[in-house]
């Protein structure tokens, strides 16, 4: 029977130190990367990327950091994983269905140390049954876990009693209101106190770090939370990436630095610099470049002393921004490469407000693993960069390097004009929208203590919903699965004299192969048909009205979307960068209600 296996690029999204995983025969929890082991005689597989290295660098106060590939399992003499995993939780259900008088299911709930080899649990008469690792474990927002204590929990505090203990199930639903607890001393408890955090029915966290190892608890005290193993909430990686493509400032900036002792440090007008410029040891280096280009570069050597660190997208903005147009003989080559469609190809009155379409054929994105969070996501903001201020769980007692990985493939990107972005802006139905969007993002602020999250602005809510539809009607025709496409959303606001950055990078990539197939490119080419469908799809949902006439701030749940469902705009949030929220179709096109707050108005009529 072949081993359980887990992607390496799984390892530092789904699957990283810290998560809850079942395998076959066991739930563990993966260890941290102080226990990850690299074959002896083999290279350790480093991923080269200086702009996330020096992101990350920054980030945590370092002189640099070093990238590295999970370590692949290998065969010698077996499978031999190289990843460590710790069996747990400790506690399990026995196979063994024991139907009461009222017709309620009652199984034993039994400790490891009560099984035989750690699998079987005999019973007084001698027979043996199988168990299950139970579901059921206590975390807090730190990301510390642990098993419940079961006697405490069913006691209401532990008063000595070590009786049996047994899971009951009274109803069919499977909820936490049918499940019960009981000891054979009569004392019994529901699942659904232990949900509601009013009660404390699970005390305090006492900051147990089991993917570390033993005895690696740090102080905490925050109250325990009930966590259900397999939820989607048990487990959310902290990842910084970035796509890697050539920094425009690169090298001019190295320039000024390889001159600015000796000659720069002083420069401040252009006079000045025309007369350093006539020294004939900087004459030839300079003479590359604009003198208006110089001082740029000599105004952003000052002001970082020494440390040139743009935000992540805008240097890819720039990039994708400035891509050169497309020529019959290019041949795609190197790491990036991208080139702008001739507008010819993709003008229509609906795409009046679309200032460029760029055909990315190669791209390389590298993401690093820098915490994990659980309950509640840790996202970067719309600019790329990571909150250090929230506290995310350590994934190594002394981490000397971080797991990445990098993922080859291709996209195209759609750069929206910022002067009618401007316009849009000014309207005052978009003022309203942006008013009630603004009062859900508040209430849920209310209700996250400690978060630093910033409202993120109109164009971002617009700007992202967009990319949603757009990744909807393409991965219909792309021949990529729609969960593998993935986006980049660009929106900067301008400042005083300069533009605002919009755009949408849609790529897909793979970790173990070149992610070149052309498709996504070659669909790009018919971007215009794309953008109708999109803006036709996301008209009518079929959820409406209910869809349409939601209220962040009064309707149910989501105070992070405006008019957004299942039926509409949410996607696999392994495709979005903000775990599907932060959307409004409304501010699109014009839903049902007619709000008047859409960007692209009736431009398909």
């Amino acid at each position: 029977m072949s081993k359980p296996q887990i992607r390496s690029s799984q390892v530092i999204t789904t699957f990283g130190p810290g998560a809850l995983v079942d395998l076959p025969d066991a739930a563990v929890i993966i260890g941290g990367i102080d226990t990850w082991r690299y074959h002896k005689g083999e290279p350790i597989p480093i991923i080269s990327e200086p702009r996330l290295e020096a992101k990350i660098a920054q980030l945590l106060g370092r002189d640099r950091v070093e990238l590295r590939e999970p370590p692949a399992a290998i065969e010698i003499k077996g499978f031999t994983p190289d990843i460590t995993a710790y069996r747990f939780p400790e506690w399990f259900v026995v196979q063994n269905i024991h139907i009461g008088k009222r017709g309620w299911r009652s199984r034993r709930l039994v400790h490891k140390r009560d099984l035989e080899n750690g699998h079987k649990y005999r019973d007084p008469g001698g027979k043996t049954y199988p168990v299950v690792p139970i579901r059921f474990v206590r975390a807090c927002r730190r990301g510390h876990v642990g098993d419940i204590d079961w006697y405490s929990f069913v006691h209401g505090e532990d008063q000595g009693c070590r009786r049996e203990l047994s899971l009951e199930e009274r109803g069919t639903s499977g909820d936490l209101d049918s499940i019960w607890v009981r000891c054979s001393c009569g004392a019994e408890r529901s699942m659904s106190q232990a949900a509601r955090m009013a009660l404390r029915a699970l005390g305090s966290c006492n900051g147990s770090r089991p993917w570390l190892g033993a005895g690696t608890r740090e102080g905490c005290g925050e109250p325990n939370r009930l966590l259900i193993r397999t939820a989607s909430n048990a487990y959310f990686s902290q990842c910084l990436s970035v796509i890697s493509i050539p920094n425009s400032y690169e090298a001019i900036d190295e320039t000024v630095d390889r001159f600015w002792k000796s000659h720069l440090s002083a420069v401040t007008t252009a006079d000045e610099l025309a007369f350093i410029s006539r020294i004939d040891v900087v004459r030839e280096p300079l003479a590359a470049y604009e003198p208006d280009k110089i001082l740029e570069a000599i105004h952003r050597r000052r002001e970082t002393a020494g440390r040139v660190e743009r935000p992540i997208k805008m240097v890819e903005f720039e990039a994708l921004s400035q891509a050169e147009q497309e020529m019959g003989a290019d041949r795609p080559e190197g790491l990036f490469f991208a080139r702008a469609l001739p507008a010819v190809e993709w003008e229509a009155p609906w795409m009046d407000s679309i200032e460029r379409v760029v055909l990315v054929h190669r791209l390389r994105e590298v993401a690093a693993q820098l915490g994990f969070t659980r309950f509640e996501a840790s996202s970067p903001d719309i600019m790329g960069e990571l909150d250090m201020e929230v506290e995310q769980a350590a994934i190594a007692l002394d981490a000397t390097w971080l797991p990445a990985k990098e993922n080859r493939g291709e996209g195209f990107f759609l750069q929206i004009r910022s002067d009618a972005i401007a316009e849009w802006l000014q309207k005052p139905p978009v003022i309203e929208r942006s008013r009630e969007l603004e009062s859900g993002f508040n209430l849920w602020m209310s209700e996250h203590e400690g978060s630093h999250r910033a409202f993120p602005a109109m164009p971002f809510y617009m700007v992202h919903s967009l990319s949603h539809l757009l990744m909807t009607s393409i991965a219909l025709e792309c021949g990529y699965p729609a969960s593998s496409l993935s986006e980049r959303i660009y929106a900067m606001p301008g400042q005083p004299g300069v533009p605002g950055q919009y755009g949408i990078l849609i790529y897909t990539g793979s970790a173990d192969a070149e992610g070149t197939l052309g498709g996504l490119v070659e669909e790009a080419r018919r971007i215009k048909h794309h953008v109708k469908r999109a803006l036709e799809f996301g008209r009518l949902c079929s959820n409406d009205p209910v869809c349409a006439f939601h209220r962040p701030q009064q309707h149910d749940h989501q105070p992070l979307l405006g008019s957004a469902c299942h039926g509409c705009l949410l996607v696999s949030e392994t495709s979005c960068e903000q775990h599907n929220e932060l959307l409004d179709r409304a501010l699109v096109v014009e839903t049902v209600e007619h709000l008047g707050a859409s960007f692209f108005g009736d431009s398909l009529v």
